[in-house]
């Protein structure tokens, strides 16, 4: 059998660990899967002391993860630091420049500079692997790149952060709201004690900015990723979608426009309504899911745990398994040179049905005002609810589901109604879903 791949890791939290003890556990099979041993060489952490539940004691340790790539008795460093800066940058340069393979599972970084951490890799002739970065231990990245590869990717969506969709799940099951929820997953572990990136969408729009890339062969545009989060979704749009027959989850989108002289490309995350009967509406607890429809494939859907030690390893040492057979590749499905600039569509011309909730004082006259509104801004309504809230004397649930129509008109509604003296708060717009 061929000399092992030595590996550095840096990074020993829950994912890293968990690549420790797989990389432990299975070493014969993935020895013959990978044909060749596959052996970590040196490890990296904050804190040398802390026990981790792995014994550590066989390998090398390294106080300077940044000096790892440099070592002679590593092949391939693998990133499970975080950060879309900082150390994680600098030791993912380092590693490319003194021509070694990179692995890694941080989105943040590869949503911000995977473009070019791609272009460097291909120039020294090493791989720049990242699979664990979008979904866990879900083959999505490898699936589109190599499994759909001969397709025209036209839309790809779906739920791309365990902690939303366990709060949204929860909240569905039970009948509370998002801040108990937040707090019941936070004691649980399933969300971080600052939550901000996974309830406000910042977190899906990294992974899905990634996909885009890879699905449309553009070039990574992060920035352009319209973001709303779950934080104003309530107990009672939960069960008013119920009652609707939807479900709400936390839905990131893209679609690419090649129709015009420069490509463009639609990037959203936000609350959808999806129907009962969608794939996506089984999607419980902290799971991920991705549904890519393809001209030649139709709809395929990605779904397993996005998350955790286990899965998230098993992504990282698949990673590491190709790099070992000699596969590289490419990052993002093609060359970096290849990957085409892409503008950000606007989303005002779209079309589709909505749900508007509006929380209201209850007095006479603001039914009115705001059924005015939605005809002066030329929205249709095809049903409305009013529904008075048990916690809040004196205010009102008014939630309507439109017909179809454009967005820019329920944006329109939105802004007549701004600012006006009946809204205790601002209103709360999300997209039903198609079939």
């Amino acid at each position: 059998m061929a000399e092992p791949l030595k590996i550095a890791l840096a990074g020993l939290g829950t994912v890293g660990t968990g690549v420790v003890r797989l990389i432990e556990t299975n070493a014969e099979l993935i020895a013959r899967r990978a044909r060749r041993p596959i052996r970590i060489t040196v490890v990296s952490a904050r804190d040398r002391g802390k026990d981790r539940g792995v014994d550590l004691s066989g390998y090398a340790w390294d106080d300077d993860p940044a000096g790892m790539a440099t070592r002679p008795d590593v092949d391939v460093v693998v990133e499970l630091v975080g950060g879309s800066d900082g150390p994680a940058l600098t030791l993912a340069r380092n590693t490319i420049a003194a021509g070694k393979s990179f692995v890694t599972a941080n989105k943040a970084m590869i949503a911000h500079h995977g473009l070019e951490l791609a272009a460097a890799a291909e120039q020294a002739g090493v791989a720049l692997k990242f699979e664990a970065a979008v979904a866990g231990g879900i083959p999505v990245i490898k699936g589109l790149s190599e499994g759909a590869a001969a397709n025209e990717i036209e839309r790809i969506y779906g739920i791309l952060n365990g902690t939303c969709n366990y709060i949204l799940s929860t909240m569905e099951d039970t009948g509370r709201d998002f801040a108990d929820v937040l707090a019941e997953a936070q004691r649980l572990g399933y969300a971080e004690a600052d939550p901000t990136f996974d309830v406000e969408g910042v977190d899906a729009a990294h992974k899905l900015s990634i996909l885009a890339a890879i699905a449309f062969g553009g070039q990574l545009r992060f920035d352009a990723v319209e973001t709303t989060g779950i934080s104003r979704v309530l107990a009672a749009d939960i069960a008013q979608a119920r009652a609707l027959g939807y479900v709400i989850r936390l839905i990131g989108m893209a679609e690419a426009d090649f129709s015009q002289g420069t490509p463009r490309l639609f990037q959203r995350v936000r609350p959808h309504l999806v129907p009962f009967d969608h794939p996506l509406a089984h999607v419980d607890g902290a799971t991920n899911a991705v549904v890519a429809e393809g001209n030649f494939m139709g709809r395929l859907l990605f779904q397993g745990a996005g998350a955790g030690d286990g899965p998230t390893a098993s992504a990282v040492v698949a990673d590491i398994i190709d790099i070992a057979r000699g596969e590289k590749g490419v990052g993002f499905s093609m060359p970096a040179a290849e990957l085409r600039a892409m503008e950000p569509a606007t989303t005002g011309h779209r079309i589709g049905r909505a749900y508007i909730r509006f929380t209201v004082l209850d007095r006479p006259g603001v039914l009115a005002e705001i059924t005015a509104a939605m005809r002066d801004a030329g929205v249709s309504i095809e049903s409305l609810i009013q529904k008075g809230r048990d916690d809040e004397a004196g205010e009102v649930i008014v939630a309507m589901v439109t017909h179809e129509g454009p967005e820019s008109a329920v944006s329109e509604a939105m802004r007549i109604l701004e600012g006006a003296d009946s809204l205790t708060a601002p209103p709360l717009a999300m997209q039903i879903i198609g079939q």
